[in-house]
């Protein structure tokens, strides 16, 4: 997949309802594509996605695209139903790190896409208060 066209976040504005949210579904398609784990169906709506071949708003509207999310999120509420307490309290708290990691990781490529580009740094003019030129 790594030789074929990517599409970036703006090709999912037809979808998202921000250039943010655009970035965040193109991350998790490309989690999607990559994990082996997913496989199948939802592997191929990532990647087909991904690639271009069809648009994000067509693979919602395919049904076996959209029944294979169904199957996947049973899985994981029967996972989590079957869960004892102590499991539940390590998911949770296994969790929260992650989801302090990942805002972290979203702050800092944020930072990075809308900050000023190059090593631009500012200091405080010297003179302190009164030093500017008056007309």
């Amino acid at each position: 997949m790594s030789n074929e066209r990517q599409i970036q976040d703006e090709d999912l504005m037809d979808v998202a309802q921000d250039p943010e949210q655009a970035h965040r579904l193109r991350k998790a398609l490309k989690v999607l594509a990559a994990n082996p784990n997913v496989g199948g169906k939802l592997q191929e709506m990532a990647q087909e996605v991904l690639s271009g071949r069809i648009g994000m708003k067509d693979a919602i509207q395919t049904p076996g695209y959209m029944d294979a999310l169904g199957d996947r999120m049973s899985e994981i509420r029967r996972a989590a139903e079957n869960q004892t307490m102590a499991e539940r309290e390590e998911s949770r708290e296994k969790f929260a790190a992650w989801q302090k990691e990942q805002e972290a990781k979203e702050d800092e490529e944020r930072a990075e896409r809308d900050g000023p580009s190059g090593n631009i740094v500012t200091t405080p003019r010297r003179g302190g208060r009164g030093g500017g030129h008056r007309g």
